[in-house]
């Protein structure tokens, strides 16, 4: 019987590295090709790994919770059956495709040893951090390759061959380095502790949200403005229609549909806001897709409403509770994550009531919708409870001034104001 590895996959164009959430096998199972081996969270998406052979899982090479590089073993299979020739051509080519590529890509010191040593995001990052000369560290991985188990097992063990952070980066090349990675996160520091103190291991997934909302800050100059509206009509709607709704559709007619079709007809109007900062040029984008905001117990998500513009309030009340379920059953995927070209995100379920959003990076803008509270306002010199939101946005001053998100906002305004029975199709 032939022993064949599984390889950490490459589960998104960028990633770099996996955390094994959960081990659905064990040492002894019996898989057969394409059985799921192991949740696996990065990123951008939590995905299950599924066997690549048929045969018995001999050894699991890493622990739950444990985060491995892009073509790093993950464990052992011994193969029951000898494979055809095309089989194994196949499977070659397939880890070809899917593991070694990014490793050669990586590390090319000993194909081509003229050229400097290249990095992952993740070596480079830890090298930063605890001031580690790379040129002196010896690679474990393939080709020899500096993963992040050999930084770690460094810095465990207090042997560090020492170099100043400028040298680190200097020796990678430019091109493997994103924006994000030549800061940390958060200052490396010692936090006193105390009896009772609970320590919380940062997981992949709130690192990618601290890393994404730290260079948002760090690189889009923030501005922010509010408008309130009076929703009383879109309540109105909304509450006479949603019992027949849900008995006939299946799903909830919410809110916020309501505030994301608005959102995205304002946009076809106003696609200044649709746009996005590159250097010399601000790119306008075509296609219409808002991102919504969806929170788990530990972890922020952000699937994308494709061409928001071309649907009903029925079809993005549909897409919003199909992305929400994905997210909370862990099954969203990559692709439910792409696209994104504005953000509204329903802080008001929270009874929130006024925010300032961090711009979902690289968009230009980001909408907060609060609590919709009953309020007393003024009507014609006559005072009436009515139905009032905050709408709160923060914008890139970069690429928006405050006179056409001013326009924006208050286009917003008077749609959902204007909402009747009369003029808002719901299908």
């Amino acid at each position: 019987m032939a022993m064949e590895l599984m390889k950490m996959p490459q589960l998104g164009e960028s990633v770099t590295e996996g955390t094994i959430s959960k081990w659905l096998v064990k040492p002894g199972d019996h898989v057969t090709k394409y059985d799921p081996l192991a949740e696996v969270m990065t990123d951008k998406v939590n995905a299950e790994v599924p066997s690549s052979f048929t045969g018995i899982i001999k050894e699991l090479k890493a622990d739950e919770n444990q985060t491995l590089a892009v073509g790093e073993v993950i464990c052992s299979i011994e193969v029951e059956t000898a494979k055809t020739d095309n089989e194994n051509a196949e499977q070659v080519s397939h880890n070809e495709e899917k593991v070694d590529a990014p490793v050669i890509r990586d590390v090319q010191q000993a194909a081509e040893p003229s050229r400097k040593a290249r990095y992952s995001p993740a070596v480079l990052k830890l090298s930063q951090e605890h001031g580690i000369d790379l040129s002196k560290v010896k690679g474990t991985g393939n080709e020899g390759r500096i993963t992040r188990k050999d930084l770690l097992k460094l810095v465990e063990s207090g042997n560090l061959p020492k170099a100043d952070v400028p040298s680190a980066i200097s020796d990678a090349a430019p091109e493997e380095i994103a924006p994000q990675d030549n800061r940390q996160t958060s200052p490396v520091t010692n936090v006193p502790t105390a009896a009772g103190d609970k320590e919380i291991p940062v997981t992949g997934i709130r690192k990618a949200i601290a890393s994404n909302m730290l260079k948002s800050k760090h690189e889009i100059p923030h501005a922010w403005t509010m408008v309130e509206v009076d929703a009383s009509n879109m309540v109105k709607l909304r509450d006479n229609l949603k019992s027949d709704f849900k008995q006939k559709e299946g799903y909830n007619l919410t809110y916020f549909a309501f505030f994301v079709k608005a959102v995205a007809q304002a946009l076809t109007e106003f696609p200044e806001l649709n746009s996005m900062w590159a250097g010399e040029k601000i790119v306008q984008k075509k296609e219409i897709n808002i991102s919504i905001a969806v929170a788990t117990e530990d972890a922020l998500f952000v699937p994308v409403i494709k061409n928001a513009d071309e649907k009903s309030i029925k079809g993005i009340a549909r897409e919003i509770q199909e992305l929400a379920s994905k997210v909370k059953s862990g099954k969203l995927k990559a692709e439910d994550m792409q696209g994104g070209t504005f953000t509204v995100n329903n802080t008001g379920s929270f009874g929130s009531v006024q925010s300032m959003g961090i711009i979902n990076y690289p968009q230009a803008a980001i909408l907060q919708v609060e609590t919709i509270v009953k309020r007393p306002v003024v009507i014609n010199d006559m005072i009436a409870v009515r139905d009032m939101v905050n709408l709160c946005l923060s914008l890139d001053h970069r690429v928006l001034d405050g006179l056409v998100c001013g326009r924006f906002l208050a286009r917003v305004k008077e749609i959902i104001e204007k909402i009747s029975k009369d003029n808002t199709p719901i299908y």
